[in-house]
């Protein structure tokens, strides 16, 4: 019988199929029914810091100075008019947790601590296993530093650490200048798990109207390998648990991510597209692979094609890359 559970965040999980963060979290029915589907877990829809903090002069410190212009300012939400209540979030993560047995993950999305203390503790009492930081944070100031913004990651981390006794997640993008470095230092912040990566999304121009538009456009398994080459690297390394995020969309997805060396596979667009019950699929290809290959656990494979185990490790590096390039032969 092969043994599918797998450890994450400290929870145990009866696979790794993980739903990640997204509106059909904000239905209890749907929550439900991905349980029923063979869900090893769910992370909430995110609650934002706009919702925290309408009138935080923090959260205004921020957007000013990562924002530097008033058109860019714009595309935010307007926290004088907007009218939202974080409270029946709360009250979600209580029903949610009470409707299913596997875990729920609380999701909080934003950059500064402002509200996010006192949420977390709430999402906490509203017994969620654990939280995900969902940090989203745009640079664009010339004058602010890549320092700076790894430092503002880390303490956000340490203050929720040192406030929540459950287990902490952060959700990472990948355009950070030394990846290892930073996952390291959210590592010895406290952080129990890191989430490779998150995927930011870009306005686009219309050109008839000359505006611009904003367009939600889902992932496809094309993204997969960078989030495998970069968990391959980082396991081993640091303490904190590996989640691969972004371009798993079936069986094949979820077996690489787990020997890369990650904990466990989230998926959100391959359901969108297929349905819920494409969660029961993909459990079934894990299992009929993993009886055909002759493989006990799911344990027994995570991190087996790691950069510390594979034959050839400078496959992860620069050398790989002349390699590629010079084995591609030209089609006339």
């Amino acid at each position: 019988m092969v043994d599918l559970s797998t450890s994450y965040l400290g929870l145990t999980l009866k696979n790794p199929l993980v739903v990640s963060a997204s509106p059909w979290c904000a239905d209890l029915e749907k929550i439900k029914q991905m349980e029923a589907a063979g869900a090893g877990a769910i992370v909430l829809h995110s609650l934002f810091e706009e919702q925290i903090t309408l009138e935080s002069n923090e959260l205004d410190r921020h957007l000013s100075h990562g924002e530097h212009y008033a058109e860019a300012l714009s595309y935010f939400p307007d926290l004088g008019q907007t009218k939202l209540n974080p409270d029946p979030y709360v009250e979600h993560v209580r029903r949610a947790k009470a409707a299913v047995k596997i875990p729920i993950i609380g999701s909080l999305n934003g950059v500064s601590t402002g509200g996010w203390i006192e949420y977390g503790k709430k999402i906490e009492q509203a017994g969620a296993d654990a939280l995900e930081l969902n940090i989203y944070f745009v640079p664009t100031d010339p004058a602010l530093t890549g320092v700076q913004v790894e430092n503002m990651y880390c303490e956000l981390v340490r203050e929720l650490k040192a406030t929540l006794s459950i287990p902490v997640a952060v959700k990472i993008g990948r355009d950070f200048s030394a990846i290892p470095n930073f996952c390291t230092q959210l590592d010895r912040a406290g952080a129990d798990g890191l989430v490779l990566f998150n995927r930011f999304y870009q306005p686009d121009f219309d050109l008839e109207k000359l505006e611009v538009v904003h367009n939600l456009v889902l992932s496809s398994p094309h993204e997969l390998p960078v989030r495998l080459h970069w968990v391959a690297i980082l396991y081993g390394n640091i303490s904190a648990d590996l989640a691969v995020t972004g371009g798993v969309h079936d069986a094949a997805g979820v077996l690489k991510s787990m020997m890369a060396g990650g904990r466990v596979a989230m998926m959100t667009s391959a359901l969108l597209k297929n349905g819920i019950g494409h969660l029961t699929t993909v459990r079934n290809e894990l299992v009929s692979w993993m009886e055909e290959k002759e493989y006990e656990s799911i344990k027994q494979m995570q991190g087996s094609m790691s950069y510390r185990t594979v034959a050839e490790p400078a496959a992860f590096e620069r050398a790989n890359y002349l390699k590629v390039l010079s084995s591609y032969s030209l089609r006339r």
